[in-house]
């Protein structure tokens, strides 16, 4: 099927390619059904689509690219609504604010996205540790390692 995107115009998907979000994303809460496309074979960027929503898109980034001691515990309600078997299934990513300079842009990683890929499933989980993972976390360690 086709749908249309925020970023990248109409592209063609299949319903394996749908990832469900049970709770939908915080702030949107009724829109449960997205997709991950690839942005930029050199970017470590993707884009996370509302298949039912055009204008709901979001960019998002492997945050362990920039920040590489990223951790965090799962706790066994989301482990529950994710159907997790094998860590392996999980992939987590963050929200991006993209600015007009790369090195002005930020990632969420108060808040990761994390997709068991094998079940297409994900969540976005708000950890309690803002101290540890800001809500801004400048993405200007990538500059100058991607022309």
């Amino acid at each position: 099927m086709k749908i249309a995107t925020k970023f990248l115009g109409e592209v063609e998907i299949t319903n394996e390619d749908v990832i469900t979000f049970p709770e939908g994303i915080p702030g949107f809460p009724d829109v449960t059904k997205f997709v991950l496309l690839p942005l930029d074979q050199d970017l470590p960027l993707a884009l996370l689509q509302g298949t039912e929503n055009p204008e709901l898109g979001f960019i998002v980034a492997y945050p362990f690219v920039f920040k590489p001691d990223y951790a965090f515990d799962l706790s066994m309600e989301d482990s529950g609504v994710l159907a997790v078997e094998r860590e392996e299934d999980l992939v987590t990513y963050s929200i991006v604010t993209l600015k007009e300079k790369l090195s002005e842009s930020t990632m969420n990683l108060l808040a990761p996205v994390v997709i068991n890929m094998k079940e297409k499933v994900g969540k976005q989980i708000v950890l309690s540790d803002s101290k540890a993972y800001p809500l801004r976390f400048s993405l200007s360690a990538l500059e100058g390692s991607v022309k």
